[in-house]
Protein backbone atom coordinates (compact mmCIF):
# COMPACT_ATOMS: atom_id res chain seq x y z
CA UNK A 1 0.00 0.00 0.00
CA UNK A 2 1.16 3.66 -0.76
CA UNK A 3 0.38 6.08 2.41
CA UNK A 4 0.14 9.45 1.64
CA UNK A 5 0.66 12.11 4.23
CA UNK A 6 -0.48 15.51 3.20
CA UNK A 7 -3.59 14.57 1.39
CA UNK A 8 -5.59 17.19 2.08
CA UNK A 9 -3.18 19.98 0.76
CA UNK A 10 -2.12 21.11 -2.96
CA UNK A 11 -0.02 18.37 -3.47
CA UNK A 12 -0.86 15.19 -1.88
CA UNK A 13 -4.35 15.58 -3.22
CA UNK A 14 -3.18 15.66 -7.17
CA UNK A 15 -1.35 12.50 -5.66
CA UNK A 16 -4.36 10.68 -4.66
CA UNK A 17 -6.09 11.29 -7.61
CA UNK A 18 -3.40 10.43 -9.70
CA UNK A 19 -2.51 7.12 -7.70
CA UNK A 20 -6.19 5.78 -7.28
CA UNK A 21 -7.09 2.66 -5.35
CA UNK A 22 -3.06 2.43 -5.11
CA UNK A 23 -3.30 5.05 -2.09
CA UNK A 24 -4.73 5.69 1.34
CA UNK A 25 -4.61 9.31 2.74
CA UNK A 26 -3.37 10.05 5.94
CA UNK A 27 -5.35 13.16 7.19
CA UNK A 28 -5.31 14.83 10.76
CA UNK A 29 -9.15 14.52 11.00
CA UNK A 30 -11.39 12.12 10.04
CA UNK A 31 -13.97 12.97 7.03
CA UNK A 32 -10.63 15.13 5.15
CA UNK A 33 -10.49 12.94 2.06
CA UNK A 34 -12.16 9.78 0.77
CA UNK A 35 -10.20 6.43 1.31
CA UNK A 36 -8.01 8.05 4.11
CA UNK A 37 -7.08 7.19 7.81
CA UNK A 38 -6.57 9.54 10.37
CA UNK A 39 -3.14 10.09 11.89
CA UNK A 40 -0.99 13.25 13.63
CA UNK A 41 2.49 14.18 13.24
CA UNK A 42 1.90 16.37 16.46
CA UNK A 43 1.32 12.65 17.61
CA UNK A 44 3.75 10.60 15.72
CA UNK A 45 2.60 7.64 17.75
CA UNK A 46 -0.79 7.84 16.18
CA UNK A 47 1.54 6.07 13.45
CA UNK A 48 2.31 2.89 14.94
CA UNK A 49 1.20 -0.43 13.50
CA UNK A 50 -0.31 1.92 10.01
CA UNK A 51 2.55 0.61 8.04
CA UNK A 52 3.47 -2.72 7.34
CA UNK A 53 6.50 -4.60 5.58
CA UNK A 54 6.91 -3.35 1.53
CA UNK A 55 4.73 -0.50 1.98
CA UNK A 56 5.89 2.99 0.54
CA UNK A 57 5.24 6.67 1.84
CA UNK A 58 4.94 9.66 0.57
CA UNK A 59 5.92 12.23 3.19
CA UNK A 60 5.13 15.44 3.29
CA UNK A 61 3.64 18.38 5.51
CA UNK A 62 3.05 22.38 5.90
CA UNK A 63 5.93 23.59 8.04
CA UNK A 64 5.22 24.52 11.84
CA UNK A 65 7.13 24.08 15.14
CA UNK A 66 7.38 20.85 15.79
CA UNK A 67 8.10 20.01 11.68
CA UNK A 68 11.18 18.52 11.99
CA UNK A 69 10.57 15.88 15.49
CA UNK A 70 7.19 14.97 13.96
CA UNK A 71 8.46 13.96 10.66
CA UNK A 72 11.94 12.04 11.83
CA UNK A 73 9.52 10.35 14.43
CA UNK A 74 7.25 9.17 11.64
CA UNK A 75 10.55 7.80 9.75
CA UNK A 76 11.58 6.14 12.58
CA UNK A 77 8.33 4.46 12.77
CA UNK A 78 8.32 3.76 8.97
CA UNK A 79 11.99 2.16 9.06
CA UNK A 80 10.99 0.27 12.21
CA UNK A 81 8.05 -1.42 10.04
CA UNK A 82 10.28 -2.21 7.05
CA UNK A 83 8.76 -0.22 4.56
CA UNK A 84 10.24 -0.59 1.18
CA UNK A 85 10.81 3.15 0.30
CA UNK A 86 9.35 6.72 1.48
CA UNK A 87 9.27 10.10 -0.76
CA UNK A 88 9.62 13.08 0.41
CA UNK A 89 9.30 16.70 -0.30
CA UNK A 90 11.65 19.57 0.81
CA UNK A 91 12.59 22.41 -1.25
CA UNK A 92 15.39 23.11 -4.06
CA UNK A 93 19.36 23.83 -1.78
CA UNK A 94 17.75 22.22 1.78
CA UNK A 95 20.69 21.51 4.36
CA UNK A 96 20.63 21.92 8.55
CA UNK A 97 21.42 25.45 8.99
CA UNK A 98 19.70 27.43 5.39
CA UNK A 99 17.16 29.83 6.51
CA UNK A 100 13.07 29.20 6.85
CA UNK A 101 12.14 25.82 5.09
CA UNK A 102 15.42 25.10 3.76
CA UNK A 103 16.91 24.29 7.03
CA UNK A 104 14.08 22.54 8.35
CA UNK A 105 13.87 20.34 5.33
CA UNK A 106 17.71 20.10 5.93
CA UNK A 107 17.01 18.38 9.02
CA UNK A 108 14.27 15.89 7.87
CA UNK A 109 16.40 15.01 4.59
CA UNK A 110 19.41 14.32 6.05
CA UNK A 111 17.28 11.97 8.83
CA UNK A 112 15.85 10.07 6.04
CA UNK A 113 18.93 9.54 4.52
CA UNK A 114 20.70 7.79 7.57
CA UNK A 115 16.96 5.88 8.06
CA UNK A 116 18.46 2.55 6.25
CA UNK A 117 15.17 2.85 3.96
CA UNK A 118 15.75 3.39 0.65
CA UNK A 119 14.52 7.22 -0.16
CA UNK A 120 13.66 9.74 -2.91
CA UNK A 121 13.86 13.37 -1.63
CA UNK A 122 11.94 16.04 -3.81
CA UNK A 123 13.73 19.00 -4.08
CA UNK A 124 11.23 21.47 -6.04
CA UNK A 125 11.50 25.15 -6.55
CA UNK A 126 8.92 27.87 -5.81
CA UNK A 127 5.10 26.84 -6.78
CA UNK A 128 3.04 28.28 -8.96
CA UNK A 129 -0.02 28.53 -6.73
CA UNK A 130 1.78 30.96 -4.66
CA UNK A 131 1.03 33.16 -7.11
CA UNK A 132 -2.52 33.16 -6.61
CA UNK A 133 -2.26 33.66 -3.18
CA UNK A 134 0.53 36.65 -3.08
CA UNK A 135 -1.93 38.67 -5.93
CA UNK A 136 -3.77 41.63 -4.59
CA UNK A 137 -7.00 42.68 -5.49
CA UNK A 138 -5.08 45.34 -7.97
CA UNK A 139 -3.29 42.61 -9.56
CA UNK A 140 0.09 43.60 -8.05
CA UNK A 141 2.68 40.98 -6.22
CA UNK A 142 5.37 42.41 -4.25
CA UNK A 143 9.05 40.95 -3.38
CA UNK A 144 12.50 42.01 -2.82
CA UNK A 145 13.55 39.55 -5.87
CA UNK A 146 15.46 42.60 -7.59
CA UNK A 147 16.72 41.19 -11.42
CA UNK A 148 16.98 38.01 -9.81
CA UNK A 149 16.04 34.58 -12.24
CA UNK A 150 13.41 32.26 -10.23
CA UNK A 151 12.04 29.13 -10.95
CA UNK A 152 8.49 28.16 -10.40
CA UNK A 153 7.13 24.68 -10.58
CA UNK A 154 2.65 23.64 -11.15
CA UNK A 155 2.73 21.41 -7.67
CA UNK A 156 0.55 19.04 -9.77
CA UNK A 157 4.16 17.91 -11.42
CA UNK A 158 5.86 17.41 -8.21
CA UNK A 159 2.89 14.94 -7.69
CA UNK A 160 3.07 13.04 -10.65
CA UNK A 161 7.08 12.59 -9.77
CA UNK A 162 6.37 11.13 -7.08
CA UNK A 163 3.71 9.07 -8.43
CA UNK A 164 6.28 7.55 -11.17
CA UNK A 165 8.79 7.27 -7.58
CA UNK A 166 6.20 5.17 -5.68
CA UNK A 167 5.06 3.24 -8.41
CA UNK A 168 8.07 1.90 -10.53
CA UNK A 169 10.34 -0.86 -8.60
CA UNK A 170 12.03 1.14 -5.82
CA UNK A 171 15.60 1.86 -7.58
CA UNK A 172 18.82 3.61 -5.90
CA UNK A 173 17.73 6.36 -3.40
CA UNK A 174 19.02 10.00 -4.50
CA UNK A 175 17.63 13.42 -4.66
CA UNK A 176 15.81 14.85 -7.79
CA UNK A 177 15.58 18.69 -8.11
CA UNK A 178 12.46 19.58 -9.70
CA UNK A 179 11.29 22.69 -11.81
CA UNK A 180 9.22 24.11 -13.97
CA UNK A 181 10.77 24.95 -18.09
CA UNK A 182 11.34 28.40 -17.45
CA UNK A 183 13.47 30.99 -15.47
CA UNK A 184 12.42 35.23 -15.47
CA UNK A 185 12.77 37.94 -13.49
CA UNK A 186 9.53 38.20 -11.38
CA UNK A 187 8.93 41.54 -13.79
CA UNK A 188 8.40 39.12 -16.57
CA UNK A 189 6.70 36.58 -14.90
CA UNK A 190 4.25 39.59 -14.43
CA UNK A 191 4.09 39.97 -18.14
CA UNK A 192 3.47 36.20 -18.67
CA UNK A 193 0.86 36.23 -16.58
CA UNK A 194 -0.86 39.39 -18.04
CA UNK A 195 -0.50 37.90 -21.07
CA UNK A 196 -2.07 34.71 -20.42
CA UNK A 197 -5.27 36.11 -18.39
CA UNK A 198 -5.30 38.90 -19.79
CA UNK A 199 -5.70 41.09 -17.56
CA UNK A 200 -2.88 43.68 -15.81
CA UNK A 201 -0.77 42.11 -13.50
CA UNK A 202 2.39 43.68 -12.13
CA UNK A 203 5.57 43.03 -9.95
CA UNK A 204 6.72 45.39 -7.44
CA UNK A 205 9.66 45.26 -6.27
CA UNK A 206 9.94 46.72 -3.04
CA UNK A 207 13.52 47.37 -0.47
CA UNK A 208 13.92 44.66 2.60
CA UNK A 209 12.79 46.88 5.23
CA UNK A 210 9.05 47.86 3.76
CA UNK A 211 8.75 44.13 2.18
CA UNK A 212 9.99 42.42 5.84
CA UNK A 213 6.98 45.03 7.12
CA UNK A 214 4.50 43.84 4.53
CA UNK A 215 5.27 40.28 5.45
CA UNK A 216 4.79 40.83 9.09
CA UNK A 217 1.50 42.58 9.02
CA UNK A 218 0.46 39.13 7.50
CA UNK A 219 2.06 37.23 10.43
CA UNK A 220 5.02 36.17 8.12
CA UNK A 221 8.91 36.28 9.30
CA UNK A 222 10.45 39.45 8.01
CA UNK A 223 13.44 37.52 7.52
CA UNK A 224 11.33 35.94 4.26
CA UNK A 225 11.93 39.60 2.80
CA UNK A 226 15.92 38.62 3.42
CA UNK A 227 15.30 35.20 2.09
CA UNK A 228 14.07 36.93 -1.42
CA UNK A 229 16.80 39.51 -1.77
CA UNK A 230 19.19 36.54 -1.45
CA UNK A 231 18.60 35.04 -4.35
CA UNK A 232 20.36 37.63 -6.34
CA UNK A 233 22.97 34.90 -6.90
CA UNK A 234 20.37 33.36 -9.71
CA UNK A 235 20.37 30.21 -7.04
CA UNK A 236 17.55 28.93 -8.48
CA UNK A 237 17.78 29.88 -12.13
CA UNK A 238 19.20 26.61 -13.69
CA UNK A 239 16.52 24.37 -15.30
CA UNK A 240 16.42 20.77 -14.50
CA UNK A 241 14.93 18.17 -16.42
CA UNK A 242 13.76 15.71 -14.08
CA UNK A 243 9.99 16.15 -14.75
CA UNK A 244 10.52 15.17 -18.11
CA UNK A 245 12.87 12.29 -16.90
CA UNK A 246 10.52 10.50 -14.27
CA UNK A 247 6.83 11.66 -15.97
CA UNK A 248 7.95 11.47 -19.83
CA UNK A 249 6.25 14.77 -20.84
CA UNK A 250 7.64 18.35 -20.04
CA UNK A 251 6.46 20.88 -17.02
CA UNK A 252 3.25 22.88 -17.63
CA UNK A 253 4.14 26.00 -18.12
CA UNK A 254 3.50 29.56 -16.06
CA UNK A 255 1.10 30.39 -18.48
CA UNK A 256 -0.62 27.25 -19.13
CA UNK A 257 -0.95 27.53 -15.13
CA UNK A 258 -2.25 31.16 -15.26
CA UNK A 259 -4.65 30.20 -18.04
CA UNK A 260 -6.59 27.18 -16.06
CA UNK A 261 -6.41 29.04 -13.01
CA UNK A 262 -6.21 32.81 -12.70
CA UNK A 263 -8.46 33.78 -15.93
CA UNK A 264 -11.39 35.29 -14.59
CA UNK A 265 -14.58 33.37 -15.33
CA UNK A 266 -16.86 35.68 -17.77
Amino acid sequence: MIFVTGATGTIGRALLAELGSEAVGVVRQAGRASASVVADFDRPESFAGLFSPGDRLFLNSSLWPGFVAGHQAVIDLAAEAGVAQIVTVSVRGAAPGQPLGGGLHGLVDQHLRASGVPWAILQPTGFMQNFAADLDGDGVFHGSYGEARMNYIDARDIASCARALLTRPVGASGDHVLTGPESRTHAEFAAVLSAATGRPIRYADLPVPEMGARLAARGLPYVLAEYMASFADDRWAPLAGTVKDLTGREPRTLAAYAEEFLTPVP
